[in-house]
């Protein structure tokens, strides 16, 4: 029997939960025809959902769920819905959120990383906690965000799944024999480099690829990279490396230009703030270097992104991060500035770890993908449906 499952789409512009959504989705999209969806998303975002078949039907709903009204509004919008089942694919659901619901735990960052201490921390973890004691299941994207949802907020283990995250396919995708014959030779080279000489860009760089928080690191890489700079002042390959950041909210963490201007890097190291998913795609193919020394993520999708577009990768040595790169890449303490100085520049210098590097990426990328993503969540969404009606 045909199950009717209702998705909260809200988030789909934002940069983690939102590729999350897009590629869970399309994903479910291809692999199923027989249940209902109902995509619930800001009037403005529907036309995301372009091209999705009949069993998928768009609903509009403008209220954002930061806003205190939403714990009721937004459960007595879903009840008249009719659906079987709800997915909230981030752990801030409204408190009488109706059931039965499956929630998505990306990461715990928020807990780990919190900018207010005090009783409306506690509250939130209260009320984070809550949501998922009271979900039907709930998804973690790794082993490492199972672990921290037991350890952490104490959700009993047989409550959790692991489903893992994988590259948007964009990343991945070569360009067809046909668009190649028609393109002529070379033409993804040069399509990069006119991507590059508009940005400007005639020097070998280092990429980092995500948001500017605190726990994201961004400050020592800068100082790894200061102390990089200087050791290979002479190098005739390397001597004009510079280090480029994509990324958000440079304004609210002045730690980093902080870091900049200590280290004297100014002249090497550019923010570029975010760029179109094409644009980036030629970023990560030119990079020398990806950097990516986290000191906590729930999945860690920049680095695979940068193995499928060919760039060795350097990253950390905790959280989801070794789980998620395998032997793919070099992990160093994110921690000591001169671990991470060391990782880029055994890259930099040893052509053979560049190759190996390289090669092994394309392999551990490999092991993710969203059509297996939304087959585990398929599964969970009908052992869900099928449990509370033989309970009913």
């Amino acid at each position: 029997m045909p199950v009717r499952i209702a998705i909260d789409c809200r988030h789909i512009k934002d940069f983690g939960v939102g590729t999350y959504i897009r590629n869970l989705t399309r994903s479910l999209a291809r692999l199923d025809r027989q249940d209902r969806f109902l995509l619930i998303a800001h009037r403005k975002d529907l036309h995301d959902f372009a091209g999705f078949p009949e069993n998928f039907e768009l609903v509009a709903y403008d209220r954002a769920d930061s806003q205190l009204l939403d714990n009721i509004a937004f459960p007595l919008f879903l009840r008249g819905l009719g659906a079987d089942l709800f997915h909230i694919p981030r752990y801030q659901a409204p408190l009488w959120m109706p059931r039965p619901y499956i929630v998505t735990v990306h990461d715990l960052s928020d807990f780990a990383y919190e900018a207010v201490a005090g009783w409306r921390a506690q509250t939130r973890r209260l009320k984070v906690r809550r949501t998922l004691l009271r979900a039907d299941m709930v998804i973690a994207v790794s082993s490492a965000t199972r672990r921290d949802v037991e350890d952490v907020l104490a959700v009993p283990p047989e409550k959790i799944r692991r489903i893992y995250n994988a590259p948007d396919p964009r990343f991945i995708g070569q360009v067809t024999a046909a668009d190649a014959r028609a393109a002529g030779p070379n033409a993804a080279e040069r399509y990069r480099q006119r991507i590059l000489e508009r940005y400007q860009i005639h020097y070998p760089f280092i990429l980092y690829v995500g948001n500017i928080r605190p726990q994201k690191n961004v400050p020592r890489l800068v100082e790894a990279f200061a102390l990089l700079k200087g050791e290979l002042a002479g190098h005739p390959a390397w001597s004009d490396l510079r280090l480029l950041i994509i990324g958000d909210e440079i304004s609210r963490f002045p730690s980093v230009r902080v870091s900049v201007m200590q280290s004297r890097v100014e002249n090497a190291v550019r923010f570029l703030g975010f760029v179109p998913i094409d644009t980036l795609r030629a970023f990560y193919q030119a990079a020398a270097v990806f950097a990516f020394p986290s000191l906590y993520e729930g999945f860690g999708l920049p680095p695979l992104e940068a193995m499928a577009s060919g760039t060795p990768v350097v990253t950390s040595s905790v959280s989801s991060l070794p789980e998620v790169v395998g032997d793919a890449a070099v992990v160093v303490n994110p921690e000591s500035v001169f671990d991470i100085e060391r990782g880029l520049r055994d890259i930099l210098l040893n052509e053979d770890l560049r190759e190996r590097l390289i090669e092994r990426g394309y392999c551990q990328v490999k092991r993710f993908s969203w059509e297996q993503n939304a087959a585990d969540v398929l599964k969970i969404y009908h052992s869900v449906a099928r449990l509370r009606t033989t309970v009913a």
